[in-house]
C-alpha cells in the first residue's frame, strides 16, 4: 500500500512538471524556468540572463 502511495506522489509530481513545460512552450516562452525571466538589466545587451538564458523577449 505504501508503494502505490510514493508512485502515485511521483505520477502527480511528474505530471506536473510535464504540464508546466507544456503550457510554457504552448504560449511562446523561450526560456522556461529562467529565474530572472530572461528579463535582467545587467545582461540585456548580451541578450542572455545569469543563467545562460537566451533570446530575450
Amino acid at each position: 500500500m505504501q508503494n502505490l502511495v510514493i508512485i502515485a506522489v511521483i505520477v502527480i509530481i511528474v505530471g506536473l512538471a510535464v504540464s508546466y513545460i507544456h503550457r510554457g512552450k504552448k504560449s511562446g516562452k523561450k526560456c522556461i524556468g529562467c529565474p530572472e525571466r530572461c528579463m535582467c538589466d545587467a545582461n540585456k545587451k548580451e541578450g542572455k540572463c545569469a543563467s545562460g538564458c537566451s533570446d530575450i523577449k
